[in-house]
């Protein structure tokens, strides 16, 4: 919005038509054309804070309509003295920043909103009611309910039906937007909710995919949906990632899924494959009983945490000999992935903290989590869409580059010649 163009003095201001979207298309356009990372889409001045200005000033003027007792547009009957009289603008702030919101206003000034009531200009807990306002695993009632209870507005179900279909053609853009040519560094994972399909409620992978550009900078590449996770989606995955505009990655993070390495390399041949170190430890501890894992977990750990991957081999030797034989699963796992779990070796302690582990998506998806489960299941998998989208746009607005990146820049400057900008 264009604050130096805003007059402060009433301004007449056109309510949408019936069956025009909440936020222009032409300004949809416009802002995608010109998103080059996620703070486009989900900074400040980005998509998301353009979506809950429009939910704002549609919750208004449906204020408004009850209390003028007519629509915009609308014939007045009955001779009424009093309609719309412009808009003037407020500053309204939420959890993810300041809100620039059009006030909708009548000629006697007797129309007080009761979802931003007069000198009130701080909305607690607004982002969540956006995130849970656009998930259909909401019913009608319970949005309803919430807009009482929280803000003392009473909307229409009409409405409610019209703006919680606003967000699934932004969230559509959004996972067909072009991507940067180089990611350093990405971490796939999945996560699963349960849909209702043909009237049987139905277990589905969310794919998600964090890409580390090269200021190291997290931004959310995409989501995708599936019965199930399995290598061979994975790969439709990253080949979405390559139309995409997406040329070369120099590191995947992964599960210890099988044929994930065979997967990334179909895709993205130079890419090293490294495997969650959490998640093997997770896996190995799993054959372990509970007496012997305080001293297990100690002797895994001098594996990964070894000064070099020479010294890495010699601890997994010395923990074959005294545990091979009681624990000759952990062992075989351990050997049969190193290729996939000893690359990060190879890069000093401050590097490794960001290669080793999944740690920086399984965070995003805990947030996702907050969200999808209280809702126990989905009606569809657009609702899933919808909900994942707005959860991940919030968690990203908190998301800072990692301290060690300039640590790890320098480290593959050198490492990836060529691959890497200098």
């Amino acid at each position: 919005m264009d604050m130096q163009n805003t007059d402060k003095k009433t301004r007449p201001r056109k309510a949408p038509r019936e069956g025009e979207p909440e936020i222009p298309s032409e300004m949809l356009d416009a802002l995608l054309r010109g998103v080059k990372d996620g703070s486009d889409l989900f900074g400040q001045d980005g998509l998301l804070q353009q979506l809950k200005r429009a939910l704002m000033e549609r919750m208004l003027e449906g204020e408004m309509n009850a209390h003028l007792g007519y629509a915009a547009h609308e014939h007045q009957e009955g001779g009424r003295d009093n309609h719309r009289n412009g808009h003037y603008a407020r500053r309204v702030q939420t959890e993810s920043g300041p809100v620039e919101v059009q006030m909708p206003r009548d000629r006697q000034g007797a129309f007080v909103p009761k979802l931003l009531p007069k000198h009130r200009r701080r909305l607690e807990g607004f982002d969540a009611m956006v995130l849970s306002l656009y998930a259909r695993g909401m019913s009608q009632r319970d949005i309803k309910s919430m807009l009482s209870e929280h803000y003392g507005a009473e909307v229409s179900q009409e409405l409610i039906s019209e703006v919680t279909d606003g967000v699934l053609p932004l969230a559509e853009e959004w996972r067909k937007r072009p991507l940067d040519a180089l990611y350093p560094i990405v971490y796939l994972d999945a996560l699963f909710v349960h849909v209702r399909h043909e009237g049987v409620v139905q277990k589905r992978a969310v794919y998600l995919a964090i890409g580390v550009n090269t200021e190291g900078e997290r931004s959310v590449l995409g989501l995708w949906i599936e019965a199930q996770e399995g290598a061979k989606f994975w790969l439709s995955v990253l080949t979405d990632l390559k139309n995409r505009g997406v040329t070369d990655i120099l590191f995947v993070c992964c599960d210890g899924l099988t044929g994930f390495p065979q997967a990334v390399e179909a895709a993205f041949p130079q890419a090293v494959v490294q495997t969650c170190i959490v998640h093997v430890l997770r896996q190995a501890l799993k054959y372990v009983s509970d007496t012997d894992k305080k001293k297990v977990v100690p002797a895994l750990k001098a594996i990964y945490s070894a000064d070099s991957e020479p010294a890495a081999r010699l601890a997994l030797d010395a923990f074959d000999a005294e545990w091979g034989a009681k624990y000759p699963v952990v062992v075989k796992m351990w050997r049969a992935r190193w290729n996939e779990i000893c690359p990060f070796l190879a890069y000093p302690r401050e590097v490794r903290r960001i290669l080793y582990t999944t740690n920086a998506i399984e965070s995003a998806i805990s947030q996702v989590r907050k969200y999808i489960t209280p809702k126990g299941h989905f009606p569809n998998d657009d609702a899933v869409i919808k909900m994942v989208y707005l959860a991940l746009t919030r968690a990203e607005l908190k998301w800072r580059a990692s301290r060690d990146w300039k640590v790890a820049r320098a480290h593959f400057t050198i490492t990836f010649e060529g691959r890497f900008p200098a």
